[in-house]
């Protein structure tokens, strides 16, 4: 019991620094970010974006899906308190990677729009 309760603790304090962190002063807010899944998805893909990879974004995929199924490894019926830490520990983990994956991304958009495209000539 205190097990569970130490997990849902410091899950609880992951998502709220990882809240903390998208809504810094003078950071992107929550709405921007959002936004930016798809362009960060498309930039992967083409591999233009280099600061994430494409296991990673299957990994996150997977992840929401397990969230969202209705089949569980640690089931809430059989076992209560682990059958939800299990999901809070990956909610957290997901909500954590997507803070850090836009960051980088729109900093990355925003480095990029100040590049001078061209070619040099020797």
């Amino acid at each position: 019991m205190a097990t569970a309760k130490a997990v849902r603790w410091s899950v609880f304090r992951s998502l709220v620094t990882a809240f903390r962190t998208a809504t810094r002063p003078g950071t992107p807010g929550v709405g921007a970010r959002l936004a930016a899944l798809p362009r960060l998805v498309w930039a992967t893909i083409r591999g233009e974006y280099a600061g994430t990879s494409r296991a990673r974004l299957v990994g996150l995929a997977a992840a929401l899906l397990y969230v969202i199924s209705p089949v569980d490894l640690l089931p809430e019926i059989v076992l209560p308190f682990l059958g939800l830490a299990d999901d809070a520990v990956v909610i957290s983990w997901i909500a954590a990677s997507l803070i850090n994956e836009t960051e980088s991304f729109l900093g990355w958009e925003v480095d990029r729009a100040r590049t001078v495209r061209g070619h040099v000539v020797v």
